[in-house]
């Protein structure tokens, strides 16, 4: 390049993870060149009837598909890598790169999804350096967090290095071993570093976020004053958590049974790359431990967060086939209900200690710390890397703002940093840093149970049929477009003081109005089977579901059930028409 060509800007777009907590998922674009950074999923709130899965709109992916050189993965949490399997089936990324542990629980899910074919998976170790394409080299550092093998990565540009840490914490006696790498982000810092995008998820609360460490001995405690079974629910995914517990059974001469596939996976993962070690012995499936005393079992589960299918759930609920709880159990619930999931971990609770078990939970008990570091773990990650521009992420607003507020108490000028929201085009140069545009962005809902996408219009119809009801109509019409007799009407959660037969009697009313006006519409040619039936039940439907809305005065999803002769009346000599006796059918 000569001094007078001028470097194009590189724009960084996220697609979630901003304003909300879950889906992270970012894009990096250097000329005709795309690489991504995770692609993660959220959970459904209660008003997302049906759905089992939240994703990032993907528009842009879909759109620019002939860009995608490569995905960095950066650790293997699902709200950082549980959308790949779905993105796969819409557009193909050449090659993704990660740490081992998450590339082997990648590599399952998408073995199960069908779509292993369509991406190459490297693993990847501390330091290591990979390239992507003309424009990208990243280089891998480890860092700590709540999951084994976890990364920040330094994105290396033809602009300079941008640093995103992934999320973290600063763990000085981290569980298994493995130091954060701060001497490498030092060196960066001390060459220069031209960017830094920052976990913020804990950037409301001072001080440092304690080690995972400290949460041993507190667990030990409870370990020791359990006199019957022990249940212990947590995080899947915590590998450091678990690897404790693990440690603990052992000190305490209690078998193991795990109860949860998404936490069997994990551990089998785990052992087999040496992440958590352990006797085989201390494992024991549900059916050996029955006969085994109490004070020698723990049952380890998942269901920290109140899912409705997760084992502590079922088992709350009276719906496990196989675990009941009775009085002198134990559980412990070694995690913090995530935003969103409070009510429906603190009726878990509920339901457990209504079965006579002792629950152990709350901040106050020591055993849960979280992954993400607070607000001097943040100040020394800006130290370390001494950014010239500085970008909040993965965080509600408020969490972006108070993060953005602690690096201005560090020396980073306002006008060098940005606040984004999902969508906004980040355009960094060698000079500054601007919000530039915005692609489109949003949310995309799955149905796991019918491997299929969910549209507003079907979550509308959803919403509506859950908090308005339905109204079923069947009527059975001639091909004169005349009532063969009177309609059905059937109503499934609605409320009204109108008597059913009244209602009746008005519906009958409204569509022999509506057949009476507006037949002529539905006649699309000379012969009597010439009538466009589509229509007819299409308009009915809406004309009737407009009315019974402005007379109930509420908004029940309408359905109309019609019934047609199944063959239109034929022509005789005589000029006059015979109907042919036939059964009747529905149009839907």
């Amino acid at each position: 390049m000569t001094k007078n060509e001028v470097k194009s800007a590189l724009k960084i777009i996220p697609l979630g993870g901003l304003h909300e907590i879950g889906k992270n998922t970012c894009v990096f674009e250097y000329n005709d060149e795309i690489v991504l950074l995770d692609a993660g999923l959220a959970f459904p709130t209660e008003a997302m009837h049906g759905v089992n899965i939240v994703l990032p709109d993907t528009t842009y992916l879909r759109e620019n598909r002939h860009k995608i050189r490569g995905m960095i993965v950066t650790h293997g949490h699902e709200d950082h890598i549980g959308g790949i399997a779905f993105h796969l089936k819409q557009f193909e990324i050449p090659v993704i790169y990660g740490p081992r542990l998450a590339m082997a629980m990648l590599e399952g899910k998408l073995e199960e999804a069908g779509v292993r074919d369509r991406t190459e998976l490297r693993s990847v170790r501390p330091r290591d350096m990979v390239r992507i394409g003309q424009s990208f080299m990243v280089e891998y550092i480890r860092n700590t967090h709540s999951i084994a093998d976890s990364f920040t990565v330094a994105i290396h540009t033809p602009l300079g290095v941008v640093i995103h840490t992934g999320d973290f914490k600063i763990d000085h006696t981290p569980v298994d071993g493995e130091h954060f790498d701060l001497q490498r982000l030092a060196e960066h810092g001390e060459k220069g570093v031209l960017c830094l995008l920052s976990d913020s998820t804990n950037s409301e609360v001072p001080g440092f976020t304690p080690s995972e460490r400290s949460v041993f001995p507190n667990l030990d405690r409870v370990f020791s004053q359990a006199t019957g079974r022990l249940f212990v629910t947590t995080f899947a995914s915590s590998v450091h958590r678990i690897n404790m517990v693990l440690e603990l059974a052992k000190k305490h001469n209690r078998v193991v049974s795990v109860v949860g596939r998404s936490m069997l996976n994990l551990i089998a993962h785990s052992r087999n790359l040496g992440y958590i070690k352990c006797e085989d012995r201390i494992f024991q499936p549900l059916h050996s431990v029955r006969g085994m005393p109490d004070e020698n079992v723990l049952i380890l589960t998942t269901g920290s967060q109140g899912e409705t299918m997760a084992a502590m759930t079922r088992i709350a609920n009276q719906e496990h086939p196989h675990i009941k709880i009775r009085a002198g159990d134990t559980v412990v619930f070694s995690a913090n209900p995530i935003p969103g999931n409070t009510i429906a971990v603190v009726n878990t609770i509920d339901k457990l200690m209504i079965q006579g078990a002792k629950v152990v939970y709350g901040r106050d008990k020591g055993i849960h710390v979280s992954g993400h570091g607070c607000q001097e773990d943040q100040k020394l990650m800006i130290a370390l890397t001494r950014p010239k521009f500085f970008v909040p992420f993965h965080g509600e607003h408020r969490m972006l703002v108070k993060h953005s507020e602690t690096a201005q108490s560090m020396g980073i000028p306002a006008e060098n940093m940005v606040i984004l929201q999902n969508g906004d085009v980040i355009e960094l140069t060698e000079e500054s840093i601007r919000v530039a545009g915005k692609v489109q962005s949003g949310i995309e809902l799955v149905d796991t149970t019918s491997s299929g996408m969910v549209s507003s219009k079907v979550l509308q119809e959803r919403q509506r049929m859950a908090s308005e009801g339905i109204i079923t109509i069947a009527a059975a019409i001639d091909w004169n477009g005349k009532l063969l007799a009177k309609p059905d009407i059937h109503l499934r959660g609605v409320v009204t003081s109108i008597e059913r037969s009244l209602l009746l009697k008005w519906v009958q009313q409204r569509i022999e109005e509506i057949l009476t006006v507006r037949w002529s519409e539905f006649v699309t040619g000379n012969e009597p089977g010439d009538i466009d039936w589509g229509g007819v039940q299409g308009t009915l439907e809406k004309e009737l579901a407009r009315s019974i809305r402005r007379e109930l005065q509420c908004q029940p999803t309408v359905t109309l059930l019609m019934q047609i002769p199944d063959e239109p009346p034929v022509k005789v000599s005589d000029g006059r028409r015979r109907r042919t006796r036939t059964t009747a059918q529905v149009a839907s």
